[in-house]
């Protein structure tokens, strides 16, 4: 039987499997969890992002679809042989779904629940034999998508709100058998995807840089900036250890205090008031 690594601040020597690795989050998720000497394993579907994070730390790299069954199944299967346990699944793959309700066809809406919600529920189905064997913990990345609907992003709030769904119900189910499992709600993160939407913002509003569009959407944050990766990745590993063994079920928001402004009042703000 699996010893479990339940208790503890280390997490040197667990093995923790990562979906979505190869940018964003997921990379500084595998960084953060190889410079405390855990056995890092990225999953992906494009080879050349896993390779940069194995080079950079150390990470074994499998390329696999984390919404398909059979490639699921591989990846716990070729962890389980390298490494002989699984600690920690964390969830983080995700994408697709920016289009209002109106726009989103039939194959636009399978494709959002598919990369945000069917990649989760499938790694943590086949992670948690092995999961139950080590007493071990899964951190489902959702966003604060998952708990507030912004504009025209149809399939991807939807999605992210039903990883909570997911977590609650695993949580609930596994938590007799020594399995943890917690959500955490990211806001903006200076991520390559959020790069991405900046710079289309930027365009949109006439905006003069990447930056500006950054400042633009944190301008009513409490903290007044996004995140950092690595910040997420340290909440990440707070929830994938020992350090919060008492703490299943639950939704960590990490966003700046975004969350808390009463957005009726932020005209007052707006009005110097």
């Amino acid at each position: 039987m699996g010893t479990g690594h339940t208790v503890g601040s280390s997490v040197a020597g667990h093995v923790v499997v990562i979906t979505g690795g190869g940018t964003g989050i997921g990379a500084a998720v595998a960084e953060r969890y190889a410079a405390e000497g855990a056995h890092v394993v990225v999953v992906g579907r494009r080879e050349e992002p896993l390779r940069a994070v194995q080079r950079a730390v150390g990470a074994h790299p499998i390329v696999a679809d984390a919404a398909d069954g059979a490639d699921a199944r591989r990846v716990v299967t070729e962890t389980l042989a390298r490494f002989g346990r699984i600690d920690a699944l964390v969830a983080n793959a995700g994408g697709h779904g920016f289009a209002p309700v109106t726009e989103t066809d039939d194959a636009g809406w399978e494709a959002a629940l598919r990369a945000n919600l069917t990649t989760a529920f499938t790694m943590a189905r086949e992670s948690l034999p092995a999961l139950i064997e080590a007493k071990g913990r899964i951190v489902v990345v959702s966003s604060l998508a998952g708990l507030f609907a912004g504009p025209s992003v149809a399939g991807y709030t939807v999605g992210k709100h039903a990883l909570i769904g997911l977590t609650r119900t695993l949580a609930r189910d596994y938590g007799r058998h020594g399995v943890r499992v917690n959500a955490v709600c990211p806001g903006w993160v200076q991520t390559p995807m959020a790069d991405e939407e900046m710079d289309e913002f930027a365009a949109h509003a006439e905006l003069a840089s990447r930056e500006d569009a950054y400042s633009a959407v944190t301008a009513d944050v409490p903290l007044g900036r996004p995140a950092r990766p690595a910040e997420i990745a340290s909440a990440v590993r707070f929830l994938g250890s020992g350090e919060s063994s008492y703490i299943t079920g639950a939704v960590l928001v990490v966003d700046g205090g975004a969350h808390i402004v009463d957005v009726p009042t932020l005209a007052f703000d707006h009005a110097g008031m």
